[in-house]
Formats: structure tokens, sequence, C-alpha cells
């Protein structure tokens, strides 16, 4: 079965060549996402809103799909593709949590977003506190990995020295 999804805008980053796994909060740089003409009215009230999901088509993705993956920060481990966050998936569709900063007419300027320039924009989604935080939630079999600490700072995209 096939399904057919509307572009709704388009996310502005700095980044036109690479960028990082995950998004980093205090990033430098213009991050903004541009809601296209018809959907502006869909941002009413999420200015009151502090974090949304951002999902989004990951569209310049040159590798073939493949169901087992092995995470760059993670020395080879090879893991299932629906166990890992790799954008090289089924459906290239991705999300990312980023804080809103500001919205303006159908312009939204958030925290740093781990997408290359221009990607289309499927969804936005408010992040709830309580609804979208599962505090027994845990890494998985990233525990079991050597160095778990340093494998948290890539997770969690702070940038540090290796």
């Amino acid at each position: 079965m096939e399904f057919k999804l509307r572009q709704i805008g388009v996310i502005r980053t700095p980044y036109t060549d690479k960028a990082p796994y995950q998004p980093v909060d205090d990033e430098q740089g213009d991050f903004h996402i541009e809601i296209a003409p018809g959907y502006t009215h869909g941002l009413y009230q999420l200015a009151r809103f502090r974090y949304i999901y951002v999902i989004y088509l990951v569209d310049r993705i040159k590798r073939g799909v493949s169901m087992k993956v092995s995470p760059p920060w993670t020395g080879g481990k090879e893991v299932g593709v629906f166990a890992s966050r790799s954008p090289v998936r089924p459906n290239p569709i991705c999300l990312s949590v980023v804080q809103v900063k500001r919205i303006e007419d159908n312009r939204i300027d958030t925290s740093g977003l781990d997408v290359f320039d221009k990607t289309p924009l499927l969804d936005i989604k408010p992040y709830i506190k309580d609804l979208d935080t599962k505090p027994d939630a845990n890494y998985g079999w990233i525990e079991d990995m050597g160095d778990y600490e340093h494998l948290l700072l890539h997770i969690k995209g702070i940038p540090h020295d290796y």
C-alpha cells in the first residue's frame, strides 16, 4: 500500500552538506521553519508550547535501505533499523524535538535542527510535558556498550572532545 504525503513547509538551517546526528539546542546559526501559506492558520496557539516535534522527509539520502544499520557513533555495532535513529529507513520520515523561540506569521524560529537546509516539512506536533515524557524510558541496547557515558554525548548531540 502506498500513501501520498503533502509538504506543508520547508525547514531552513545552515547545513548544506553535513548535519549533526541529533539536534543541538545551543547551535549557532539561523534555524527556522517556513510554513506554506495554506497552513499558516494551523500555527494558532502553537507559540504557547516550549517544544515541538518536527516531522520531515529525508530527501537527500543516497544509500539504499537496509534492515540492519551501524550507527556511526557505535564503533561498528550492528542493530536493526527500527532499533536505531538512522535516517536510512523504509520510509524516509524522521522527527526532531526542538525549542520554539518565536513564531511570527508563517515562520517558526527554533533551536538547532539536525537536517539539511530546505528539507521538506511534513508535520508539526506540540511536545506536551507529561504526555511525551516517559520517566521509565531506557537506552535499550546502548546500555550494553562500553563507554556508555561517552555514547550518551553523541545520542544527545552534545559537542565534545573524542
